[in-house]
């Protein structure tokens, strides 16, 4: 696989509140020290006043901006998100308002693959382009996760963490670097009630009357999530670069921040040196779709990923689904 394309911009929005460990637990009722333990995370942010739909059109300005591109160049919008704004209609359509794109310039849908959703979305915007479907594709990641934490599960209530991130992909010019190698998914279904909101849509509607509150609220069976993801990645990734023909240790790595044994599992099963990867966790929390995003812009911001740098994109997500791109910068 070859698709000619390229991220022409990122850009990311975080909301302002900072919500360290000591807040959190002192809410819980848990010893200090104890979050940083067992999630390697010390803060995260919460929105406050911010909703999914206006933190995703900051992230795509900030990332029009970087591409030089205005509105008017963008032929779709797509919403990579684990929740979305509303049930009706896309929040894709609801960005494409907030950001006062011209009406029928662009075509909005979402995709929802949960913390996998911007892998997926940029395959998906790359193949648009690559069969000339589109010309630029704007593709954001928006979570807004903090309403929806269980707080009987201190284990995944604190991993988790408020923000959204943009992408602006282009067709890559005539002798530019940038490229699209390869992408592969997967899913394991046995693995679907580890990770679960199960409110929200019609098995357990808002409506029905025996929909609980809690219903309402995520669960994680992280042990379970681990000890399926230890199994499931390292023949994944052994047949990812077999087919890809990259040599692992020279690629930047751009991973989904699952939390602190998540990333452990690329060094210490999936041969990638440390310095290779790109970890926000500590600072950031657990974004869910906007985790890959969210760090690959940061690294963009940062001078850390450059032209031509090859990139291996990879997470797992509720499903459990796994996936990874390689593309060049």
């Amino acid at each position: 696989m070859h698709l000619p394309i390229t991220i022409a911009g990122m850009g990311h929005y975080l909301p302002s509140q900072v919500v360290g460990n000591a807040e959190l637990e002192s809410r819980l009722e848990l010893p200090p020290g104890w979050i940083e333990r067992v999630s390697g995370v010390r803060e995260r942010r919460y929105a406050d006043g911010e909703s999914s739909v206006s933190m995703a059109a900051e992230a795509a300005r900030r990332a029009l901006a970087a591409a030089r591109l205005s509105l008017d160049a963008v032929d779709a919008i797509i919403g990579a998100s684990a929740a979305p704004h509303q049930a009706i209609p896309c929040t894709a359509a609801l960005v494409q308002r907030e950001l006062g794109a011209p009406e029928g310039r662009s075509f909005c849908y979402d995709i929802n693959a949960t913390c996998t959703s911007f892998l997926v979305a940029l395959h998906n915007a790359s193949a648009l382009i690559a069969t000339g479907a589109a010309s630029t594709v704007l593709i954001f990641s928006s979570e807004l996760s903090h309403y929806s934490l269980n707080w009987r599960e201190p284990t995944s209530a604190v991993l988790f963490g408020d923000a959204a991130a943009a992408a602006v992909v282009t067709r890559a010019t005539a002798g530019a670097s940038g490229a699209l190698w390869q992408a592969r998914f997967a899913t394991h279904s046995s693995g679907a009630d580890h990770t679960r909101v199960l409110g929200g849509g019609t098995g357990h509607h808002p409506n029905a009357p025996r929909t609980t509150p809690e219903m309402n609220t995520f669960h994680m069976d992280g042990r379970a999530v681990f000890k399926q993801a230890a199994r499931l990645l390292p023949p994944f990734v052994d047949n990812f670069f077999a087919s890809l023909g990259w040599d692992r240790r020279e690629v930047l790595v751009i991973p989904h921040q699952a939390s602190r044994h998540g990333l452990e599992l690329l060094t210490e099963r999936l041969g990638f040196r440390a310095e290779q990867l790109v970890i926000n966790l500590p600072t950031r929390g657990n974004c869910i779709a906007a985790s890959i995003p969210l760090a690959l812009s940061e690294a963009v911001e940062s001078g850390l990923v450059r032209r031509g740098q090859r990139l291996l994109l990879i997470g797992t997500g509720a499903g459990l689904t796994i996936g990874a791109i390689a593309l060049t910068w």
